[in-house]
């Protein structure tokens, strides 16, 4: 790709471009020349034709002394090459000023991309910014400089400004982020977003087998890439794996880079890595481009990349990129490296630091004298210096700006336009809650071309030529069933037995419009896929100030009840997710509920986990007759089972029948109880809550889930807080014994909460 070429990408994408001042005519050939956003056009022609005789100058020079024309250094002509020079100079500049500023206490965190700058000023000068797709990671400064992010834009993010790019101050420097580039906000976790790169190349795979899905992937061309980087330690991550194994096994468009600097933090690569190269465990991965490359030096990087680029948009693949780099300074400024690493190992990494190696190369190719290259630097660290002095005078966000973004400000699913319950039209014969959760998979689907249906066992028959042949699995409890045989295997497939897989391809896929409705197959081997959810899922929205986000539904069935489901098929875990901000929970007890809160939760903009209780899929007492395809339930809607005025029971799920049926025993004995079935726990009816506990008087909350520092919990805490004059007695809780769910059947029936249990709660409140 030409500089010329490159930098019109760039201005495409609503970039600033930076403008340099060197006043002599070499150094206004590594001018940013400014473009037009319509069609990239060079305004500057002054800059344009000082760059093209330079390169005659050079060439001519070059020839005379016996040394090969610039033209043919990787195709690359002189203002292009010392380009390279000035991206990785300016990176390791403002490194060195993010270090100066944080013993100033002006900035608070600082992590550097030392050494690691001519792998990446090469990769990025081979993609195309705007086109491709990026997940980068703390090390990368020189890849987003040299995609068009500003040393301004990145010393506001070192000081936490409400103008950073990145995260608008909210995560630490160095955690990139740009719409307009194509780079999703980026976490301090190493490797979990290899998966999102899977996913955002699968999106683009889908829609070149799906022709009306091209309109909805974001930035679909039909030959995009994405590439997606990792330092050395990170190979050793599961996800890293997953992420290679689903890659070639759709045979999607990721660059996989390994910037290898010898160190995870001080743990030596030989420890991390078995054999010590990675590059030799992934030869066994089919259609993966394996290169490994001198990191070091941006020419042999940016032929490396631009052979990986040719592969993936060729759709042969994806590649695997293994550099070897330097790291100059310490893994971070909360680090010593002189602790764990001798002088002379430090020594021998200096001599092959790439700034000084590439400056050298062009000095000694007669490319850049000593004289340019002074005047670049000079302009280069005035130009710092400068966005410094402003980023440190640039304000912060507002404290109250903590609360924006933590869920969609664009679609509230807990308003009227999602309420369409009262007066619904039911009819055909009543189905269970597996019934009804199908149908609404097939009207929504039917709906809406950008739902993806995946997980373990939902297809059909991933075999497809065995569909007319056989019934099909369709999910394990049977709720996916046929929609494989309606939708196609585009939109309904089985992934592989691993679930943060399953989450972190959703992430990707819906971070290129697509709406993903994943199921995890039992809630207890949910915890592979925790990583995912806690710190990628619900977080990616608030990280990154609302310019990130990745909608999805995760189905996951729950619950005890089983009669042997024991320790690992009986598990709730609701405490566990409902305290994580940015993450909508849903879990409707009975089949009418569940068809109105799925529709709801695949219309919603935000990510809902969908709780599935597996004892009421197929129970005959909530049965429902079908709705409408227009049928939602809003979210923070509890409903009143039964009314009451002695006693109020808060619960949910299963214990909602439990309630109901100690309500009818205690009844006999003229004790009124009111119960309230929640059927979202995040957010939850305050309102409705309140309002039968001042009516009541006395409240019982009743969950599933362990006792001890349960859901429970803070709802009872809530009443004690804000309605303790309403209170007559203490708020009681019934929930499951502290433990977890044995096997033998009058265990389990000790362990979980009975009906018993909550009238024998009822009775003790009606004695004070």
């Amino acid at each position: 790709m030409s500089t010329a070429t490159k930098k019109a990408d760039t201005a495409k994408t609503g970039r600033k471009t930076t403008k340099t001042k060197a006043k002599s005519a070499a150094a206004k050939t590594i001018e940013k020349p400014k473009m037009t956003a319509a069609d990239g056009a060079l305004e500057n022609d002054t800059v344009q034709k000082t760059a093209k005789a330079v390169t005659a100058e050079t060439d001519q020079s070059a020839s005379s002394n016996g040394r090969k024309p610039a033209r043919d250094y990787a195709g690359l002509d002189a203002a292009t090459l010392v380009g390279l020079y000035r991206t990785m100079y300016m990176s390791r500049r403002i490194d060195d000023k993010e270090i100066q500023l944080k013993g100033q206490n002006k900035i608070f965190f600082q992590i550097s991309g030392a050494g690691h700058e001519g792998v990446l000023a090469g990769a990025a000068l081979a993609l195309k910014p705007g086109y491709d797709w990026f997940f980068p990671y703390y090390r990368d400064r020189a890849l987003m400089l040299g995609l068009g992010m500003t040393a301004q834009e990145m010393l506001w993010s070192s000081v936490g400004a409400e103008k950073d790019p990145n995260s608008h101050g909210r995560q630490m420097p160095s955690h990139w982020g740009s719409p307009a580039l194509n780079v999703p906000s980026q976490s301090s976790c190493t490797g979990s977003q290899a998966l999102h790169a899977v996913g955002a190349a699968e999106a683009s795979y889908r829609a070149s087998l799906h022709e009306s899905l091209r309109d909805k992937v974001a930035g679909f061309k039909g030959d995009e890439v994405v590439y997606m980087s990792v330092g050395d330690g990170t190979t050793s991550e599961g996800e890293w794996w997953e992420s290679l194994n689903s890659a070639c096994n759709l045979k999607l468009p990721v660059i996989f880079v390994v910037e290898d600097n010898g160190y995870a933090i001080s743990t030596p690569v030989e420890v991390n890595t078995a054999g010590g190269n990675v590059a030799k465990l992934v030869t066994g991965f089919p259609d993966l481009y394996i290169q490994e490359c001198d990191g070091t030096n941006p020419l042999e990087s940016y032929e490396t990349f631009k052979r990986a680029v040719e592969y993936c948009r060729a759709r042969k693949g994806p590649a695997f990129v293994h550099a070897k780099v330097v790291r100059p300074y310490s893994h971070s400024l909360s680090d010593d490296e002189k602790l764990y690493r001798p002088e002379e190992e430090r020594e021998a990494d200096a001599r092959i630091d790439p700034i000084k190696t590439f400056g050298e190369f062009l000095m000694t190719e007669g490319i850049a004298s000593a004289e340019d290259l002074e005047a670049l630097r000079k302009e280069v660290d005035a130009e710092i210096n400068e966005a410094a002095d402003i980023a440190v005078n640039t304000p912060q966000p507002a404290p109250e700006s903590a609360w924006r973004n933590i869920f969609s400000p664009d679609v509230d699913p807990t308003s009227a336009a999602f309420d369409t319950e009262d007066g619904a039209e039911l009819s055909g014969t009543p189905g269970t809650m597996v019934d009804l959760i199908n149908r609404c998979l097939h009207e929504e689907m039917e709906r809406d071309e950008r739902i993806v249906v995946f997980g373990e066992d939902v297809a059909d028959v991933s075999r497809e030529q065995y569909m007319e042949r056989v019934k099909g699995k369709g999910g394990v409890f049977k709720v996916t069933a046929n929609l494989q045989r309606k939708f196609g295997s585009t939109r309904v497939f089985n992934s592989p037995l691993a679930e943060a897989n399953i989450v972190g391809r959703a992430v990707g896929l819906s971070l290129r419009g697509l709406k993903p409705v994943c199921e995890i197959q039992f809630f207890d081997y949910i915890f592979p896929a925790m990583h995912q959810i806690r710190n990628e899922v619900a977080v990616m929205r608030w990280r990154s100030d609302g310019d990130s986000k990745c909608p999805m539904v995760i189905r996951v069935p729950v619950g005890g009840y089983l009669k042997g489901g024991a320790v690992y098929h009986s598990q709730s875990g609701t405490t566990l997710f409902a305290h994580t901000p940015g993450l909508r929970i849903v879990y409707p007890s009975n089949a009418l509920d569940a068809n109105g809160l799925l529709r709801t939760s695949i219309r919603c903009d935000d990510p809902v986990m969908f709780l599935e209780h597996k004892h009421l899929y197929r129970q005959v007492y909530n049965k429902s007759e079908y709705p409408s395809s227009e049928f939602m339930i809003p979210f923070g809607k509890a409903k009143v089972v039964r009314e009451g005025t002695d006693v109020t029971v808060v619960t949910f799920g299963a214990l909602v029948q439990r309630s109901f049926e100690a309500a009818k025993r205690l009844e006999k004995d003229g004790i009124s109880v009111e119960v309230i079935d929640l059927r979202t726990l995040v957010p939850y009816d305050w309102e409705r809550i309140a309002e039968s506990v001042k009516k009541t008087n006395r409240v019982i909350v009743a969950h599933e889930d362990a006792l001890s520092y349960g859901y429970g919990a803070e709802i009872a805490a809530r009443i004690s807080d804000e309605l303790f004059e309403y209170l007559d007695a203490p708020v009681k809780r019934v929930a499951s014994t502290d433990t977890f769910v044995a096997y033998a059947p009058q265990v389990e029936d000790y362990i979980l909460p009975q009906i018993e249990d909550v009238e024998r709660a009822a009775r003790d409140l009606m004695k004070y």
